[in-house]
């Protein structure tokens, strides 16, 4: 009996001391001294610098493109508006992908079709062309280059999720920065079709390249989400958790901050195509007007990366509601401003809120519903912004066409900000799980 009971107490610390190996040895190999989540964030922000760099200083294309063909702003606008509607359809099908192949191939496929969509566009002679080559499918690529990064960082990352995903979006201030500048100087010295190609393999190259350092999630790297060994019993898939794709499509939650994104976009690309354009018929010259836009994107920068990062603190949805004040209030400002220095204070607040919006959805959408299926919805919300971002312009035009003043516009502005102060403050978190 002495001996059996002897055995078994030598077999229990036999077990216990493998189990205590097995956990170092785990913790040893899942705790890298570089992490590779890092290296995910690096190679997004070049991406998005490149990019969307590269896309929203389309509108530098205008004169040489009017030029060329004589064709009208709304004909090229008309181009730009197909993009940015085809780049949310596109956004849902590529975050689907995303979930299911991994950010790599399918990041791969959208520089292609960037790369072939650009190279295109600098042989356009008519224009159904441009609305093919530049709408269609440049559109198709923009739709992987928010929703893939954004998506996945938010499964390397979960307590800096905010503060990792306005870093990723300053990439994009920084290439509205830089981009403009380097376009500018292109068509100057090699005209509007050279610098088409040579944009077309710099986005091809640059995109593919970059796309080979993504990674779905830490358990292809053997890792763990924040780089931490939480889970030691060494089953990796514990990590991905959260909503169904039917689960959360049954949610209100879904459809609400479908709703509240769809009000952002609406009232953010208003402004963006209608502010300069406003401060100049108030007498501003167009050069000094110019440089609100330079404000807006360069104090974008800062609340991309200040309202990531605190959403990171305080919960997303209560710096979504700081964000949407600061809209408010930006938008109330709006409705005197009629002097220079007023328009710079506007853009210093809205500038504050725009870069903010995009830093906090991603990390919203899996706080609510987990990484499951984040980039399918991420998708969604994402077209849903896009039908806003490309209805409110076309209807600012067409009230200030009837009225002959931008006065109602920002007034219509102004509730729908108030309509989404409500609807962000109604949102009920979904899921307890500390892991999503």
């Amino acid at each position: 009996m002495a001996y059996r009971e002897k055995s078994r107490k030598d077999q229990g610390i036999g077990k216990e001391m493998m189990n205590k190996n097995k956990t170092s040895g785990l913790r040893a190999i899942k705790r890298p001294a570089l992490f590779y989540g890092y290296t995910i964030i690096l190679a997004s922000f070049f991406i998005q610098a490149f990019v969307w760099g590269t896309s929203n200083s389309f509108g530098v294309f205008f004169a040489p493109l009017i030029n060329e063909f004589s064709w009208s702003r709304s004909t090229i606008s008309g181009a730009a508006s197909l993009c940015f509607l085809v780049h949310g359809l596109s956004s849902m099908l590529m975050g689907n992908l995303n979930d299911r192949f991994g950010p790599r191939i399918i990041m791969s496929a959208c520089g292609i079709f960037l790369g072939l969509g650009f190279w295109l566009t600098a042989k356009v002679n008519s224009a159904w062309q441009l609305y093919l080559f530049y709408g269609l499918i440049v559109g198709i690529g923009l739709g992987g280059i928010d929703v893939i990064p954004l998506s996945t960082v938010t499964r390397w990352f979960k307590k800096k999720r905010g503060l990792m995903s306005g870093i990723i979006k300053v990439g994009t201030g920084v290439g509205m920065v830089i981009m403009p500048f380097f376009i500018t100087w292109l068509l100057k010295a090699y005209g509007f079709r050279t610098s088409f190609t040579i944009l077309a393999v710099i986005i091809l190259l640059s995109v593919i390249f970059l796309a080979q350092f993504l990674v779905r999630d830490p358990i292809r790297k053997a890792q763990f989400i924040d780089n931490e060994n939480i889970h030691t019993s060494g089953n990796l898939k514990k990590i991905e958790t959260g909503l169904t794709f039917r689960e959360a499509i049954r949610t209100r939650q879904l459809w609400t901050i479908c709703v509240i994104y769809f009000i952002i976009l609406f009232c953010v690309y208003t402004i963006l195509i209608h502010v300069v354009q406003h401060a100049i018929d108030l007498g501003i010259p167009a050069a000094v007007a110019a440089g609100v836009l330079s404000t807006i994107g360069g104090v974008s920068i800062a609340g991309r990366f200040l309202i990531g990062g605190a959403g990171d603190r305080i919960g997303e949805k209560a710096g979504l509601l700081i964000c949407l004040l600061f809209l408010l209030t930006a938008l109330s400002w709006l409705q005197i401003a009629g002097t220079l220095w007023m328009f710079y204070l506007f853009a210093t607040i809205y500038g504050f809120a725009h870069g903010g919006f995009f830093s906090l959805v991603s990390p919203l959408i899996a706080r609510q519903f987990g990484t499951r299926t984040h980039g399918l919805l991420f998708g969604i919300v994402i077209f849903s912004s896009t039908i806003g971002g490309a209805t409110g312009p076309f209807m600012a035009g067409y009230i200030f066409d009837v009225t002959h003043s931008y006065k109602t516009v920002f007034l219509i502005l102004a509730i729908l900000c108030i309509i989404a102060i409500f609807l962000t403050a109604s949102l009920k978190p979904l899921l307890r799980d500390k892991n999503v």
